[in-house]
């Protein structure tokens, strides 16, 4: 039951970001944003996030996963409101500053508590589960976040995900419990503990997987929308588009096909995945008709179920319960970085609607060959 409830508190944490990508490039630019300043709007959040995964990893380790998470989750109910007050595109920087600072703790957290409890020998079909819960959220998220912006306002988005969460602070207030040892055994957690792990040559290819998947997700997140909007279709069309890939990836998640993360090596999925990525982000630049661009969504999907178990798993198997934590915020503070490189360099080369998805397909390309290069170090190295 404990991973039951688990996976709802995912599907409510990843909500919070899949939820927004239809509206915060147009909410931005409906402010008065400039282009620049819309990327940055969009990365600044992943950023401080970033900030926050990295400093909530120990916190997580020495007090508890279920104390961090209460915390952040209370504060971002709060966030979540100040953003209808916005009235200018910098005072919506400075929201999302505060939010990605907030939430740094939820994920890892989370995650902290997954490989608590995933059985050893079923790590993969656990993080294959985990991702299901985000296959939904961006299903449900983006078309969410598409319709209640056309058919209420922009501003019932945020209130309803503040509402979501509220709800989720009381339910884990009440029913979760902690997974950590008590206090006596916590003392045994240091902040030194975090140098082996940022040593360990498998924790480079999660980062590198992990970074390169949200890259891919930073420009999706900026280019794709506007590129809808280009054609003179609107933002439930760009929620459409957005959930395919969570839809396929929920279909890969939750099917037996689950079981091929535990029978094979993570890495062979998160180079496949990498490489088909890239070849659907350069694909995008290449139509405008939207039942092609369904296909290529369906494309990006398959990449994304190969690479995000794969990674967790690699993190699971690395880490021990006193490092566990540690271990996450580091891994997750590389997914934030990646939507920052994303949306920013989609920000700066956005000379046409098109660029961003170049840019982004040949970063994926380099990903995929920096990956096979530490592949190559760890060859006859077991993770465990």
């Amino acid at each position: 039951m404990m991973l039951i409830f688990l996976y709802s508190i995912i599907i409510i944490v990843f909500l919070d970001t899949f939820i927004q990508l239809p509206i915060i490039s147009p909410y931005a630019q409906h402010l008065g944003a400039s282009a620049f300043l819309t990327g940055s709007i969009i990365a600044i959040y992943s950023l401080t996030n970033m900030v926050g995964n990295a400093f909530c990893g120990h916190l997580i380790d020495r007090y508890g996963r279920k104390k961090l998470l209460l915390i952040g989750m209370g504060l971002v109910t709060f966030i979540l409101l100040l953003y209808p007050m916005a009235s200018s595109g910098w005072e919506l920087f400075i929201i999302r500053f505060i939010h990605g600072l907030a939430g740094g703790a939820l994920i890892p957290a989370v995650f902290a508590y997954l490989g608590d409890l995933a059985p050893k020998k079923g790590r993969g079909k656990t993080m294959a589960f985990s991702g299901a819960c985000i296959g939904t959220a961006a299903i449900i998220g983006p078309a969410l976040g598409g319709i209640l912006s056309s058919k209420l306002t922009v501003h019932s988005v945020f209130y309803f995900v503040a509402f979501l969460f509220l709800a989720g602070f009381i339910a884990v207030l009440f029913w979760l419990k902690e997974t950590m040892p008590k206090r006596t055994q916590q003392e045994k957690v240091n902040i030194r503990h975090m140098l082996p792990l940022l040593k360990n040559p498998f924790m480079f290819q999660a980062i590198n997987g992990a970074f390169a998947l949200m890259f891919s997700m930073g420009i999706l997140a900026y280019a794709l929308p506007l590129k809808v909007a280009s054609i003179n279709l609107n933002s439930a069309t760009t929620g459409l588009l957005l959930s395919i890939f969570g839809i396929v990836a929920l279909v890969i998640f939750l099917t037996p096909i689950n079981q091929i993360f535990d029978k094979y090596p993570p890495q062979t999925f998160i180079l496949t995945g990498l490489l088909l990525i890239g070849v659907a982000l350069f694909s995008l630049v290449f139509t405008e008709a939207v039942p092609i661009m369904v296909m290529i969504m369906f494309l990006y999907g398959v990449g994304f179920s190969f690479v995000f178990p794969s990674m967790n798993r690699i993190v699971v198997e690395i880490s021990s319960q006193t490092d566990r934590g540690k271990a996450f915020g580091i891994f997750y503070a590389s997914f934030s970085l990646g939507v920052v490189f994303g949306s920013v360099l989609s920000g700066v080369f956005a000379t046409t609607v098109n660029t961003p998805f170049i840019v982004g397909g040949m970063a994926m390309l380099l990903f995929s060959v920096t990956f096979w290069g530490l592949l190559q170090r760890t060859n006859h190295v077991r993770m465990t």
